[in-house]
């Protein structure tokens, strides 16, 4: 469902009963921050990122929001990459088990992003249009190829996502288009009873001092993107008073409640 056949996006309501709840799928030791700002600034501080997963829990649903970094990621990385336990013992402590997600929403298909994607092969894959193309033309011996091997060639259900998507058909939890950091980018809109709106980044923005430059990555896909991404992003956080979360730095995780307390 698009954008325009969905609740707008400042009148929708909360839906009883939608948590969420956020945690750390690995940790990426940055050594030079340099490439995650095309102005110059950050080069030469080192940092380490979170990889931030997430589960919203909705009357309809269980939706996981991206997958981070599988132990194989880890070990193939030399050190950079840090894995801390797999998806599945998360959602035990939820009392849940991989059967029980019903969709899995990916921001973008950069690895760390996707690394154990495949062990919720019975969820229908939500991801940007742009990224299932890349997705699908990845070589057989690909790994990343293999975190998609379900919905690649066992037939799973995918739905490739080219503008917003209104995921329970209520407003409560929406994908949000925000192409620019790769063309089929999004992030997560989650609108809860009490806690109100949360606006989860996917890799707009990897850290809170590049968010307040509103800094473009070298490596991202389309400059211009960014930057209108950046702006409507922006704005949709300030229209609804937002709570924001960049989910790859490991402060704005920490002030989540801690896990597996859920927002509510």
């Amino acid at each position: 469902m698009l954008l325009g056949h969905a609740p707008a996006l400042d009148s929708a309501q909360a839906t009883a009963g939608v948590r969420l709840a956020g945690f750390e799928c690995g940790r990426i030791v940055q050594p030079d921050l340099g490439r995650f700002n095309d102005t110059m600034r950050f080069v030469g501080e080192r940092r380490e990122f979170a990889a931030g997963c997430f589960v919203v829990r909705h009357p309809k649903g269980v939706l996981l929001w991206d997958t981070g970094i599988s132990r194989a990621m880890a070990e193939r990385s030399q050190g950079r990459m840090t894995f801390v336990a797999p998806i599945a013992d998360r959602l035990k402590a939820l009392g849940l088990a991989p059967a029980d997600v019903t969709h899995v929403a990916i921001s973008h298909a950069h690895a760390d992003h996707t690394g154990d994607t495949a062990s919720f092969g019975g969820a229908e894959l939500l991801i940007g249009a742009g990224d299932w193309e890349t997705v699908q033309r990845l070589g057989a011996d690909d790994p990343q190829r293999a975190a998609f091997s379900p919905w690649l060639t066992n037939g799973a259900r995918v739905t490739p996502v080219s503008g917003d998507r209104d995921i329970f058909g209520d407003g409560s939890v929406m994908m949000l288009r925000m192409p620019g950091h790769t063309a089929g980018h999004s992030a997560l809109l989650v609108r809860l009873p009490n806690a109100g709106a949360v606006l989860v980044s996917g890799d707009q923005y990897h850290f809170r001092e590049n968010r307040a430059v509103r800094g473009v990555p070298t490596f991202n896909a389309d400059r211009a993107d960014t930057l209108a991404s950046h702006d409507r992003f922006e704005t949709i956080a300030a229209n609804l008073k937002a709570r924001v979360v960049i989910q790859h730095d490991p402060r704005d995780l920490a002030a989540l409640p801690r896990f597996p307390q859920m927002l509510d």
